[in-house]
């Protein structure tokens, strides 16, 4: 009894500065993206290619979080975005309060989206806001078709799904079209795209959602 209390306290706490965070970013008429995956599923990439589509018409930053090393904060600099390193030294996801340290780096830019890429690990950032409009599960299928099931409770917190890497589908057995209904099973109102971050197919249509939900 006593650890389910201590956790209903520290995702209390947690909500509490995510709220603060939200109110600070609509004053500021940012909108935000929480990117939550497993390691090796073209996280990195997609917010790579997210930038090469969208910077044009809008103002980008990045708050990405890792275990260890600023190396994805390197490969995203290289965009001329600005972008926020966060080490966890340990720690399996964000939590609002780190955001809101990293944001205070940045809040001087002019920013319209804001992503926020998560620690790799479908299991614990699923239960941390950290303010954002959206969650948003990558998955490559490398990973197989089933893992919505497996993980249902990411796929409930999530606004959309991208899978990710499927130009590797003709050499995996996995099936994109039960991928797809896995998760939406599991989240009806679930928008599923399919991108592969090589071959650039499919992110014309996540970006221009993603754009889309920005000017609403």
């Amino acid at each position: 009894m006593s650890l389910i209390t201590i956790e209903k306290k520290v995702l209390e706490a947690n909500n509490s500065i995510a709220d603060e965070n939200r109110s600070k970013f609509k004053e500021k008429g940012i909108f935000s993206i929480n990117l939550i995956s497993s390691p090796g599923s073209g996280k990195t990439s997609l917010v790579e290619q997210t930038i090469i589509h969208l910077k044009d018409k809008m103002k980008i930053a990045v708050i990405t979080g890792d275990i260890q090393t600023n190396l994805d904060a390197e490969r995203i600099d290289k965009f001329g975005v600005p972008v926020v390193q966060i080490i966890t030294n340990g720690g399996c996801h964000l939590d609002a309060s780190l955001v809101r340290n990293a944001y205070k780096e940045i809040e001087n830019e002019d920013i319209e989206l804001l992503i926020i890429e998560n620690v790799g690990n479908l299991v614990c950032p699923s239960e941390y806001d950290l303010g954002e409009n959206h969650k948003i599960c990558v998955m490559s299928v490398t990973e197989g078709d089933d893992k919505p099931l497996k993980y249902p409770l990411i796929f409930h917190h999530s606004e959309a799904f991208v899978i990710n890497k499927i130009d590797l589908i003709p050499y995996l057995k996995c099936s994109l079209d039960e991928m797809r209904n896995n998760a939406v099973k599991v989240n009806p109102k679930l928008k599923v795209f399919s991108t592969s971050c090589y071959s650039c197919e499919g992110m014309d249509e996540w970006t221009k959602w993603l754009f889309h939900q920005c000017r609403m």
